[in-house]
């Protein structure tokens, strides 16, 4: 079984900062691409920011410049560091991450139960 469990979450007002954390557990093989979406109140789940393996990271153009992905592979986990947040930035956060859990074994992505972030104006 494999876990993704989100931290960091809450509110904060226009122009402050907020980290968020994800840490993978169980039973891990390898982990490749980790990323972070957003999901917003009648809204699609968008892609926020992803990472590789290797550390190359993508971010969608709203928070390009103000957020930071990164990820400690000795730890399974995954951060993204939000600065500069706009009420626009309001969504529920969820982590996922591409999996494998034994050699030889099929990839999988899977993701976390998601952490609120509220920005206020």
């Amino acid at each position: 079984q494999v876990q993704l469990v989100e931290s960091g979450g809450g509110l904060v007002q226009a122009g402050g900062s907020l980290r968020l954390s994800c840490a993978a557990s169980g039973s891990i093989f390898s982990i490749d691409a980790m990323g972070w979406y957003r999901q917003a109140p009648g809204e699609q789940r968008e892609l926020v920011a992803a990472i590789t393996s290797d550390g190359i990271t993508n971010y969608a153009d709203a928070v390009k410049g103000r957020f930071d992905i990164s990820r400690d592979n000795a730890k399974n986990t995954v951060y993204l560091q939000m600065n500069s947040l706009k009420p626009e930035d309001t969504a529920v956060y969820y982590c996922n991450a591409i999996i494998t859990r034994a050699s030889m074994t099929p990839r999988y992505k899977y993701w976390g139960q998601g952490t609120q972030v509220t920005v206020s104006s």
